[in-house]
């Protein structure tokens, strides 16, 4: 009877240790989760300040863009400008520029347009005071042979485009086959073995090379952002609100446990 006893009054010490040490640990746990959910909460609001940062910026870009693109076409960039060339302050510049085609140089890259898939044409333009640039004439369909470039001195107009990286179509490009995927100025200067400006032009509609017609077909420059910060934004700023909704939670049923 007293084995049984001292038993008894073991276990209930036992069980009063374990209890006061559960609830030792309870506002470590607690402390550490309310301080996980701070940082996660912080993080995601920044997170978020930060999409709509970048929104403006891109909205800002989107109506920098579509003033140049209307606006008059100005002097192409001299090779003492090229170094300071770049997307947010020189892509899409109405330019114009006068010069000669080289003949029998076209660069046929694999092409998507509204009148459906086909090649764009990009054919050297020799000019004296902007190098040699490359002017994308146009769009040809399938099987369609590009109408030859004018002879003589010919002033292009069109919109600045910079050089696009290798792997277009989430293909790269293979200039020992002749196949292009992308408008890559470095690439395809390469293999014409010529010194062209790091940049081409899209020409305008009806430009000299650009006949319409069969093709090339100029004009069809696409100018489109993807503009999805504001989504983004909204995401994380719900994530935001769910951990506080989560944090509640768990301390209603802390309190009520206690």
């Amino acid at each position: 009877m007293g084995d049984v006893q001292h038993e008894c009054q073991y276990d209930a010490r036992h069980d009063v240790t374990m209890a006061a040490t559960a609830g030792a640990r309870r506002p470590f746990w607690r402390t550490l989760f309310s301080l996980l959910g701070l940082l996660a909460f912080a993080a995601f609001i920044a997170l978020g300040n930060w999409q709509l940062e970048r929104r403006a910026w891109k909205l800002d870009l989107i109506e920098r863009v579509n003033a140049r693109v209307n606006e008059p076409a100005v002097a192409a960039p001299s090779p003492a400008e090229w170094p300071d060339l770049s997307r947010d302050t020189s892509e899409y510049r109405h330019i114009s520029l006068e010069g000669q085609f080289l003949p029998q140089l076209d660069t046929l890259v694999v092409a998507v347009s509204e009148q459906g898939s086909g090649y764009w044409v990009l054919t050297p333009l020799q000019t004296r005071a902007h190098g040699t640039v490359l002017i994308n004439r146009g769009f040809v369909g399938q099987g369609v042979t590009p109408a030859a470039v004018p002879e003589g001195t010919v002033r292009i107009s069109g919109l600045l485009r910079l050089s696009e990286p290798d792997g277009g179509f989430l293909r790269s490009n293979a200039p020992e086959t002749e196949r292009w995927y992308s408008r890559d100025v470095d690439a395809i200067a390469n293999s014409l073995e010529l010194e062209l400006a790091p940049y081409f032009v899209d020409a305008d509609a009806g430009s000299p090379g650009s006949p319409g017609g069969a093709g090339p077909v100029g004009g069809l420059t696409v100018v489109q952002f993807y503009n999805s910060h504001l989504v983004y934004a909204l995401t994380w700023y719900t994530l935001a609100a769910m951990v506080v909704v989560a944090g509640i939670i768990l301390t209603r049923e802390s309190r009520r446990q206690s």
